[in-house]
């Protein structure tokens, strides 16, 4: 079953109109020449409906119940490609995953994650991101990729 939290507002939700983001990542697949194949397309929907980050074995637990069998190589196969086109990211202190709030635009970007009630915030600011690559060139250091999570306690769960 897709997880939710049990105290989800609408700031909490890491993707506020589950349709609307796959019509987006339908859309930029068509125009990248990508196939979205039915079973990447239904691991997609499940991550846009959560409204908080979701781990590959739940995933493989909701797609049992649908037509075909899921193995677990098919749905990391389907995250896979997921991630490579940037079209969700995945939080790796929690080994979950989230949609992405811009699927047609590559970028990087930090989250805030609740230790509470596992919410997922994307910050979507660049300027975190150049910050630290630039501190990174700065000390002669090549950046390959960058991960940020800053774990603690959402406005509602520090109430």
């Amino acid at each position: 079953m897709v997880p939710t939290a049990s105290r989800t507002p609408a700031a909490h939700q890491h993707r506020h109109d589950a349709k609307a983001f796959v019509r987006d990542v339908s859309r930029v697949c068509g125009e990248r020449g990508l196939r979205l194949t039915p079973i990447r397309l239904r691991v997609l929907e499940l991550l846009a409906e959560a409204t908080i980050p979701v781990k590959a074995y739940d995933l493989l637990d909701d797609l049992k119940d649908g037509p075909g069998a899921a193995a677990p190589p098919t749905v990391y196969r389907a995250l896979d490609f997921l991630l490579e086109h940037g079209f969700i990211h995945k939080l790796e202190s929690i080994n979950a995953f989230v949609g992405c709030h811009h699927p047609g635009e590559s970028h990087q970007v930090p989250f805030l994650i609740c230790d509470g009630c596992a919410s997922a915030i994307e910050i979507c600011d660049e300027g975190v991101a150049d910050l630290l690559t630039r501190q990174a060139r700065d000390r002669g250091f090549t950046p390959a990729g960058q991960t940020l999570e800053v774990h603690g306690l959402c406005a509602d769960c520090s109430r």
